[in-house]
């Protein structure tokens, strides 16, 4: 009685403070959906005598680049409370000013939406799908206050609605302010919909898919077992805000592939062709998103509060917030029997042997290597870069130094393992949701498993770019970690063959023989070791230096800006590693790799 007489007094509450407050209210109509169109309405009130600045977002929660999202607004007219047309001036690309209103600005657009992602939006006869920075207008100075927004759906199209957002009812739905607007990306469909209480939350899978209930129910045990194992890393789910935790999958083949993390939901979206059974599509994604609901969005980067809409945002802390991520991305799936963990172990090899052969370590640490985000993370520009030389994704990057600190950790054989690091980071920075920087880190790593430790953990690994003794370590966790290859000639390129010639996907590598040579992506291959590529059906040239060994030289002929020449290239041995499962580790090691892999 005393539960329902409190949950009574909170709802009067709740209601009581919906009733009092001056909203920023939306409207949206989808009546020309099928060329991509939404009609929106904001009624900003309620305002100060002075110029409205209504604005276009440039950045999104997530996202740490910019985009232009005001290209797709357009068709604008601001009115005010009584109806009068009001002027509209521009002072920048992505702000419209409205001044002599009456306290009243209606702000009516039409918003272009053809992109069905993560950071942007699509629109079409199937669905709405809604990323908030790139639908919604918004104004400055008046953030703080809470949002309503109306969904006017298309009669006869069964849409509903899913969004972190409070439901009011009635197809309108409340964030407190703008900020947790913009954080509420919101798919509406005829979707699928599974929801299950975990420990005492309401977890939700809003699909958007052509699938049988047969396989969208296989499907929602999949992922709640990924939520169970990832909860018991961290020894509880978050609070969610009203309850509830939304998975927002939207798999239809004009959808571009991505996941983008929210406080209390995440967008995963497959550009899945329709007659393809629905498996496990995105289940990595999903484990990665989900771990977000820790690993960033409470434990959270200082660097990223407040979060600018205005611009890029950079953090030198995404080798561990989106890194650290990475890592458990498949570790999770392979405690929940996702995967197996066979397959886990043996996935790991590439990216390790990828990090470690990378030429960019000479130039960034990972710190470094974070902070380049802003010119990597889905931005977009038309002149070449280096990045091959001088970029490793802080995903990668950061997933193999998390791998090197949990079996640094648990080859202690002290009880220490990178569950109980995460635990405690939790405990301490992201459930009571203090910030941190690089520094905290640290010093909550020392606190964990002692300064000596932290200190050159993050002295050789994270504010230089020495790598941990892979080999040593993985042998330890019962998992061999070799070069198949090893002795095997390779120009250490990829070069793709078509029609008579080849080229590189990519710049020359530091180091490699191509680039020693004097070899560029711009060149145009001709022949490799005497075989022109003109009649090569092969997938991989290496195949042309099969009968050669490292060291030996060998000519290759290349066409630069219509003059041939011969380059006289030097053949390096293979560095390529690879992990295994160790059928023969020795009981320790197995009773290591069991711990590390079992489900919590």
């Amino acid at each position: 009685m005393k539960k329902l007489l409190l949950t009574t007094f909170l709802i009067s509450c709740f209601t009581n403070f919906l009733l009092s407050q001056t909203y920023n209210e939306y409207e949206v109509s989808f009546d020309n959906r099928v060329h991509h169109e939404a009609n929106i309405k904001v009624t900003f009130s309620n305002l100060e005598n002075k110029v409205l600045e209504v604005r276009m977002s440039r950045s999104s929660p997530g996202r740490y680049a910019v985009h232009e999202f005001a290209k797709n607004v357009y068709s604008v007219k601001a009115t005010d409370g009584k109806g009068k047309e009001l002027a509209v001036t521009r002072s920048n690309p992505h702000q419209w000013d409205i001044a002599g209103h009456d306290g009243t600005v209606v702000f009516e657009y039409t918003l272009f939406a053809n992109r069905a992602g993560g950071t942007y939006s699509g629109i079409d006869e199937t669905h709405a799908h809604l990323n908030i920075p790139a639908t919604y207008v918004w104004a400055r100075n008046y953030d703080h206050r809470p949002v309503k927004v109306k969904y006017n759906l298309p009669t006869g199209s069964n849409w509903k609605v899913a969004t972190q957002m409070k439901d009011l009812g009635n197809d309108t739905f409340y964030a407190p302010n703008t900020y947790y607007f913009m954080d509420s990306p919101t798919e509406i469909a005829d979707f699928h919909l599974r929801e299950r209480m975990v420990d005492g939350q309401n977890i939700r899978l809003a699909l958007h898919t052509p699938a049988t209930d047969a396989e969208v129910n296989a499907y929602f045990e999949e992922v709640i077992g990924i939520v169970e194992q990832q909860a018991a890393v961290f020894g509880e789910l978050p609070d969610f805000d009203f309850g509830e935790y939304t998975f927002l999958s939207c798999y239809v083949p004009n959808a571009s592939g991505d996941g983008m993390e929210h406080r209390n939901s995440t967008y995963v979206v497959s550009g899945k062709p329709n007659d393809r059974p629905l498996g496990s599509t995105s289940m990595g994604t999903i484990s990665h998103e989900f771990f977000h609901a820790w690993n960033v969005e409470r434990i959270r980067p200082a660097s990223l509060e407040p979060f600018s809409f205005e611009d890029a945002n950079m953090s030198g802390e995404l080798w561990f917030a989106e890194g650290f991520t990475s890592y458990y991305t498949n570790l999770i799936r392979a405690r929940s029997g996702s995967i197996t963990p066979e397959q886990y172990v043996n996935g790991l090899g590439g990216a390790v042997s990828y990090v470690i052969n990378a030429p960019g370590r000479k130039y960034f640490n990972p710190i470094e290597m974070s902070y380049r985000a802003p010119f990597v993370d889905a931005a977009s520009s038309i002149d070449p870069d280096n990045n091959s030389n001088i970029f490793i994704s802080y995903y990668t990057y950061g997933s193999v130094l998390g791998l090197a600190l949990d079996m640094s950790l648990r080859t202690m054989d002290n009880g220490k393992n990178l569950d109980d690091f995460m635990k405690h980071v939790w405990q301490t920075q992201g459930k009571p949701e203090i910030p941190y920087s690089v520094r905290d880190l640290q010093a909550r790593l020392a606190e964990y498993a002692g300064e000596n430790f932290a200190n050159e953990f993050f002295s050789q690994h994270i504010f230089k770019s020495e790598m941990p003794d892979y080999e040593g370590l993985f042998k330890e966790m019962g998992v061999v970690f070799e070069n198949p290859n090893a002795g095997a000639p390779t120009l250490n390129a990829r070069i793709i063959v078509r029609s008579t010639t080849g080229s590189m996907v990519q710049n020359a590598l530091v180091g490699t023989p191509l680039y020693e040579a004097g070899i560029e992506k711009e060149d145009k291959i001709l022949s490799i070791n005497g075989t022109s590529l003109a009649t090569y059906q092969g997938r991989n040239v290496d195949e042309l230096i099969a009968d050669k060994k490292p060291g030996d030289v060998i000519e290759v002929e290349i066409d630069r800006w219509g003059e041939k020449m011969t380059k006289k290239v030097t053949l390096a041995a293979s560095q390529n590693m690879r992990s295994s499962w160790d059928a023969n580790a020795n009981a320790t090691a197995k009773k290591r790799r069991e711990d590390w892999l079992k489900a919590k």
